[in-house]
């Protein structure tokens, strides 16, 4: 008897594009490392994109290449643009092939975003997300820059490179040109669509003319502008067909421009969103299209082709997160696969600070020539250790496994019933469900390295001592995190006044509140919480939002033909009446990291919560909150204010939990065998990637 052949994945088949045939249908996106712009970093880029074509990836396009000074993303970014960069960038090009894959350097104009004060763009619109007004190109400036995207094509080829990707998206200078919104000339290079067209489709004639029939040709074209007076619909279709007819190879879909009023990339925002528009693109060209943007695991990258919405994906954070992302296509286990949770906490937060990416849930990411992240190797028998970790929140399931995987003995205790710490938290946010999976998986990888978990028992110094009093371990690691730090509020108690709750007694659903309250604390946590009390029954706790729910909120209208293909949002349901109060002045939010928080304030907003700033708070009261505050008519007065509240939640930061460290030394444990790791080393702000970090670079043989 014969078994049936096992369906191989659509992600597994071969595919031609141009000269390249690659072996599977996954793309690694570009994504800006912080290691493109200087040479000297080119070594540690070359070993991150080794280590995932070693995973097997079909082929990977990097971040951004200046083609000229005043278009890089950065102040003296990197750039193809001499034979010096070519040179230089045989260490990247050299390091992919000899691990079995297959590179384009992307090229990259960034027009009115560029930082530099000599910026241009197809008009002079300044961008809301630029300090500086770009200077209006002319024509003999739209020639040189055809003329340097031809010239970086050739160097590319000469850096080994297999071919190049042309950015014409996200809001960069070629979508620049094809967008109403930033393109006002009168001129051949403005007017209507077709004159828009011009400048970007002879970019493309030049490079494809540049690379010959040696290299692929990818263009990065946008499928949806997301920004008011943005291309239509139709235009987007008319301006891949320009493309296709130009040389390209295959387009990669692009999404939204950074200063789009729609999310596109934060967690909140759900997987699969933008099919649709990959969807429209496939339909209007013959040459293959690349689908991205929130396509996370092997089965949503299937549907994507399953569907026909694409003949391949492009994964950009998924890959940060798991180098090894193509084995779990054909493993039925979902857990092996370390998952991305678009927090952007490590990747894209620090592209914009000027940092070098990383990943919240693989540290590694962007380390990997870096002694401190190399992989666990067991050590000898005769060094292995019997360690404790306490507290198995995200750093203690890290420090858990990587010390475990060193061959040590580890045990791994926790107060609660169910590990997680601020992740058990962080799952029940509106719009942060996926950090759900992300701790499912930690105490998966735990487990499966040979942690022994201990849960729902309180550990003190005696629970770590033998029978005989002796110190059990010998080594201890408290990963006990953070605990809220109390307000004390006159009035606290007394009859009729509101009830005051910690923040994790809210969020974990162990106190009621009622229909009116207030939020002490306005930095990361103190916004969750009022999101998720302002949402109420709109957005349930741990479900996660739909496409069309999602799209409806946000105005997104991908199948219309209006500009940009943004509609009308719809009108919120606020669950309660929430005011949101902050000690210090000026406006809340404002601290916010730089890619999620402006989509955390426009949430606030559209939910109607109050917010207050500067405030004093005076006690409570059976008639509320009494705080003071500045005057709306004059700032420099003040005046008495009462919130007619039913709760307050107190979200004012955190303290860390070191309690058991002098109980432990006391006990009889040596102090240098005792190590704070994560919040317990460092409670300012809730930083889960720092903690994670920390927890891999603590741990070594």
């Amino acid at each position: 008897m014969t078994s049936s052949p096992v369906a191989v994945s659509p992600l597994l088949q071969p595919i031609t594009l141009g000269p390249l045939t690659l072996p599977n249908r996954v793309v690694m996106a570009s994504m800006h490392m912080g290691l493109e712009d200087r040479h000297d970093d080119l070594p540690q880029l070359a070993a991150f994109y080794a280590e995932r074509a070693r995973g097997g990836v079909g082929l990977i396009v990097t971040g951004g290449l200046g083609v000229v000074p005043e278009g890089t993303v950065t102040l003296g970014g990197g750039m193809l643009a001499s034979e010096e960069d070519a040179r230089a960038h045989r260490v990247v090009t050299d390091a992919v092939h000899a691990a079995g894959g297959r590179i384009l350097a992307q090229l990259l104009h960034a027009g009115r975003y560029a930082p530099s004060p000599d910026l241009v763009s197809a008009s002079a619109v300044r961008a809301p997300i630029s300090r500086h007004t770009p200077r209006e190109m002319t024509a003999a400036d739209i020639e040189r820059t055809v003329n340097a995207f031809a010239r970086a094509a050739t160097l590319a080829l000469e850096a080994g490179y297999d071919g190049v990707e042309i950015m014409a998206s996200e809001g960069y200078l070629l979508n620049q040109f094809l967008a109403p919104a930033t393109n006002r000339r009168a001129d051949e290079y403005g007017g209507d669509a077709e004159r828009r067209r011009r400048f970007p489709a002879a970019v493309v004639a030049a490079v494809r003319e540049a690379l010959g029939e040696r290299g692929v040709l990818s263009v990065r074209t946008s499928a949806a502008d997301l920004v008011p007076d943005g291309q239509t619909r139709a235009e987007i279709a008319d301006t891949a067909r320009a493309f296709e007819a130009a040389g390209a190879d295959v387009l990669m879909t692009g999404i939204g421009w950074h200063e789009s009023r729609v999310p596109t990339i934060v967690t909140s925002v759900p997987r699969a969103a933008f099919l649709a528009a990959s969807a429209d693109l496939t339909a209007a060209v013959d040459i293959p299209v690349i689908a991205s943007n929130r396509l996370t695991t092997p089965a949503e990258a299937e549907e994507a082709l399953t569907s026909g919405a694409a003949a391949l994906v492009g994964l950009a954070r998924p890959l940060l997160a798991d180098p090894e992302w193509m084995a779990a296509i054909s493993d039925p286990r979902a857990r092996t696969l370390t998952p991305c949770i678009a927090c952007n906490q490590a990747c894209l937060d620090h592209v914009f600070t000027g940092a070098k990416v990383s990943c919240l849930m693989n540290p590694r990411a962007g380390r990997e020539t870096e002694p401190e992240y190399a992989a666990p190797v067991p050590v000898a028998l005769g060094r292995r250790r019997r360690i404790a970790v306490v507290g198995a929140g995200p750093a203690g399931l890290t420090a858990a496994e990587r010390a475990a995987r060193f061959g040590h003995e580890v045990t791994l205790f926790d107060r609660h019933a169910e590990p997680g710490g601020q992740f058990r938290l962080a799952r029940r946010i509106p719009g942060k469900e996926e950090f759900g999976p992300a701790l499912e998986h930690l105490a998966a990888r735990a487990a499966a390295s040979g942690v022994t978990l201990v849960t729902g028992e309180e550990v003190s110094a005696q629970t770590l001592l033998t029978d005989d009093g002796r110190p059990g371990y010998d080594e201890v690691l408290l990963t006990t995190g953070v605990r809220p730090r109390p307000v004390d509020l006159p009035g606290t108690g007394e009859p009729g006044a509101p009830a005051v709750h910690a923040y994790d007694d809210v969020v974990l659903g162990h106190v009621d509140v009622g229909p009116r309250v207030a939020v002490i604390g306005a930095g990361g946590v103190g916004v969750d919480v009022a999101e998720a009390l302002a949402a109420g029954t709109e957005r349930p706790d741990g479900t996660p939002e739909t496409q069309e729910h999602w799209r409806a909120r946000w105005g997104v209208a991908l199948t219309s033909q209006t500009p940009g293909q943004l509609a009308k949002p719809a009108a919120a349901d606020p669950g309660r009446e929430v005011h949101l109060l902050q000690r210090s002045p000026g406006p809340i939010g404002v601290r916010l990291r730089p890619t999620t928080g402006w989509v955390h304030r426009a949430e606030l907003r559209r939910h109607g919560v109050h917010l207050h700033s500067g405030v004093t708070y005076e006690g409570l009261g059976p008639d509320g909150l009494r705080v003071t505050a500045p005057s709306p008519e004059d700032p420099e007065a003040r005046v008495a204010l009462t919130l007619d509240v039913t709760d307050v939640v107190v979200c004012a930061g955190q303290e860390s939990e070191t309690d058991l460290v002098e109980d432990l030394v006391a006990a009889g444990y040596a102090p240098e065998s005792v190590r704070l790791i994560g919040g317990a080393a460092e409670a300012r702000e809730l930083d889960a990637y720092r903690a994670m970090d920390h927890a891999v670079r603590a741990v070594q043989g």
